[in-house]
């Protein structure tokens, strides 16, 4: 019986998303219906977050259906970590914990002792990602200016930093197809970089993102499990990172009522 229990779902909401997101609101449904006191979703990737506005007429914002169908199955609180967008935490009636990522990445990185590091943002709107990443690593960043001339594809246009003779770590929320990652990686070479590295939170990883890492300057890519790795992106420059400790403090602390303010310290 789950009347009157704290009941925590655990349930990314990757590939298969539809599947995924319909299994756990179907939990929720049934455990509202048996009573439970309170349920919380865990949600390590919260899919259709990259769908946040509208880019154009006549689309969709589906990271706010989401959040309507999931408050409105009776999920009472929300557990996700690194959201493409903060403001999607806006979108819930109900409590959001937005954990970071950057903790568990920025422990790897310091046990490897890395000497001249400096950490990149692949775009202009990952600066407060990179600067987080490298807060906790004490290192200082670089930023990738590029474009998007269509969708999947990115170009850099320029480099603001100086990465010449340095060990640079690209870090990012989510890898996809690993164009962007590619070419960055590429650039960062061509601009004087002694190596690079890559650490991203959410491995998505679709077709033809392993054939690309395989094939790229990535000394080492850096994921977490948020996600499963798919058998064909298990290749020797990826390593994957638990997030289970992360997860599991949250959700102590959320269970006994005691603040899990420090969780979301940069």
């Amino acid at each position: 019986s789950v009347r009157g229990k704290d009941v925590f779902i655990i349930q990314p909401t990757s590939y298969p998303v539809n599947d995924n997101l319909m299994e756990l609101m179907v939990m929720a449904d049934a455990l509202k219906r048996a009573s439970a006191r309170h349920i919380t979703a865990v949600v390590p990737y919260y899919g259709y977050a990259r769908q946040d506005r509208k880019t154009r007429g006549r689309e969709p914002i589906t990271a706010k259906l989401v959040a309507n169908l999931m408050q409105t199955s009776g999920i009472t609180r929300l557990v996700t970590i690194d959201l493409h967008a903060g403001q999607i935490q806006g979108f819930f009636d109900v409590p959001v914990d937005h954990l970071y990522g950057a903790s568990i990445l920025a422990k790897y990185i310091n046990e490897k002792n890395l000497e001249d590091v400096i950490v990149v943002s692949p775009d202009l709107g990952g600066v407060t990602r990179a600067r987080d990443l490298a807060d906790r690593i004490g290192a200082p960043i670089a930023i990738i200016e590029k474009k998007r001339p269509e969708p999947g594809v990115a170009k850099v246009m320029n480099l603001i930093g100086d990465v010449k003779g340095k060990n640079c770590i690209i870090v990012d929320d989510i890898v996809d197809t690993a164009g962007s990652l590619v070419e960055g990686a590429k650039a960062l070479e061509e601009f004087g970089a002694k190596s690079v590295m890559a650490a991203v939170t959410h491995a998505v990883l679709t077709d033809p993102a392993s054939e690309r890492i395989a094939n790229s300057n990535i000394k080492e890519l850096i994921v977490t499990n948020t996600m499963p790795l798919p058998e064909n992106c298990k290749l020797d420059n990826v390593t994957q990172l638990s997030v289970a400790p992360l997860l599991g403090e949250a959700i102590m602390r959320i269970f006994h009522e005691v603040s899990v303010s420090n969780l979301f310290d940069k």
